[in-house]
C-alpha cells in the first residue's frame, strides 16, 4: 500500500511539473560560454560534462567499474568446465591486423577532439575496447583478469585522478591527462566485462 501511494505521489508530481512550466525561461548557453575557460575545454558540450557535471561523469565511470566487480564476482561463482573457444582462423587474424591500427587512430582522434568538440573519454574508450576485443578474438591479446593488481590499478587510475584534479581545481590545465586516463580505465573495464562473459 505504501509503495502504491509513493508511486501515485511521484506520478502526480511529474504531471504537475509538466503542466506548470517555469515562469521565466532560463538561458544556459550564455552562462556556459562565460565560464568556458575555467574548464579548459573549448567546446560547450565537453565543458558541461567535465566542468559543470563532473560528478555525474565520475558516477557514470563508477557504474562501469561496479559492473566489472559484479561480472567478476558472477564469473567466479559460475561453474567451470566451459570449453575454451576455438582458435582464430586466418581471416579473423587478417581482419584484426587491418582494423586495429585504424581503430587506434579513431580512438586517439576521439580523445584529442574531446577538448574542442563533442567526443572524449567514453567514445575513445569504447573504440579502444572494441580493438581489444577484436585482438582477443584473434588470439593476440589474452583475456584480462580483473583480479590482477595491475588491472585493478588501471581501472581505478582514471576515476581517482579525475576526482583529485577536479577537487584541486586544476581541470583546465590537466584536461587531456584526465581524459587519457579515463579512456584507459573505461577501455579496461569494457575488456574485463568481455573477459568475464567468456570465462
Amino acid at each position: 500500500m505504501i509503495a502504491r501511494l509513493a508511486v501515485l505521489a511521484l506520478a502526480a508530481a511529474l504531471v504537475w511539473a509538466v503542466l506548470e512550466p517555469p515562469s521565466a525561461r532560463i538561458e544556459l548557453a550564455p552562462r556556459v560560454a562565460g565560464a568556458l575557460q575555467e574548464t579548459g575545454a573549448s567546446h560547450p558540450v565537453t565543458a558541461v560534462l567535465l566542468g559543470f557535471r563532473a560528478y555525474d561523469t565520475l558516477l557514470e565511470v563508477a557504474v562501469v567499474l561496479l559492473a566489472v566487480l559484479a561480472a567478476s564476482a558472477a564469473a567466479a561463482a559460475a561453474p567451470s568446465g566451459i570449453a575454451p573457444p576455438a582458435p582464430a582462423g586466418p581471416v579473423l587474424r587478417a581482419l584484426a591486423n587491418a582494423l586495429v591500427p585504424v581503430m587506434l587512430l579513431v580512438a586517439g582522434y576521439f580523445l584529442w577532439a574531446g577538448t574542442t568538440q563533442p567526443g572524449g573519454a567514453f567514445q575513445a574508450g569504447a573504440v579502444l575496447a572494441a580493438a581489444g576485443v577484436l585482438l582477443g578474438l584473434a588470439g593476440v591479446l589474452p583475456p584480462l583478469d580483473a583480479e590482477r593488481a595491475a588491472v585493478r590499478i588501471g581501472l581505478a587510475a582514471g576515476p581517482a585522478v579525475f576526482l583529485a584534479v577536479f577537487v584541486s581545481g586544476a581541470l583546465a590545465e590537466l584536461l587531456l591527462l584526465v581524459e587519457t586516463l579515463l579512456t584507459a580505465s573505461i577501455a579496461l573495464a569494457l575488456l574485463c566485462l568481455f573477459a568475464a562473459e567468456r570465462r
